[in-house]
């Protein structure tokens, strides 16, 4: 049991590593972007240890993790989008032609998206949770607790990557 966490959590932060580092690199392709989610889906999978009766909950599982993936690189390809319109303005030119009202909007809409995306997962998920033994619960305690730290990290990194730049611009 310990070895199956250890080696997801092992192969968890090697698919996530590459993306705290990502920013100054090409974005990855749809296709690098798939095998990364295929990869997250099998490592909770993995760690999760079904027994056939509880793989009958699995797709609608896979399903919700597959549109919040797809729905979460939607709105970072937008995001993208809007900076390589900026990328020829001066810092100047950026902040005195900003709406923050459509940021705000923008920022609204994503987070609703999240918020739907988030609750349709956690509806997935219930009828598998109440049918899991306390062992396989600690498995996924475990997985969540380490995926909450990589994402901690990674947007710490990302916060520290933003005032550096902030400083050299």
């Amino acid at each position: 049991m310990l070895k199956i966490v250890a080696a997801g959590f092992t192969a968890f932060f090697i698919t996530v590593s590459p993306l705290a580092y990502a920013q100054d690199e090409p974005r990855l392709s749809a296709a690098d972007l798939e095998r990364l989610t295929d990869a997250r889906i099998n490592i909770v999978k993995a760690a999760s240890q079904l027994t056939p009766e509880q793989e009958k909950y699995w797709p609608a599982i896979e399903e919700a993790i597959r549109n919040r993936a797809k729905d979460r690189q939607a709105r970072i390809a937008a995001a993208a989008a809007r900076s390589n319109e900026r990328r020829d303005q001066s810092v100047v030119e950026v902040i005195r032609d900003r709406d923050p009202i459509a940021f705000l909007q923008r920022r609204a809409d994503a987070l609703t998206q999240q918020g739907a995306d988030l609750k349709k997962l956690a509806d997935a998920w219930q009828p598998l949770y109440q049918t899991l033994t306390p062992d396989q619960k600690r498995r996924m305690a475990a997985l969540t607790i380490f995926v909450f730290r990589e994402m901690r990290d990674t947007v710490e990194h990302r916060r520290l990557q933003s005032d550096e730049d902030d400083d050299e611009g």
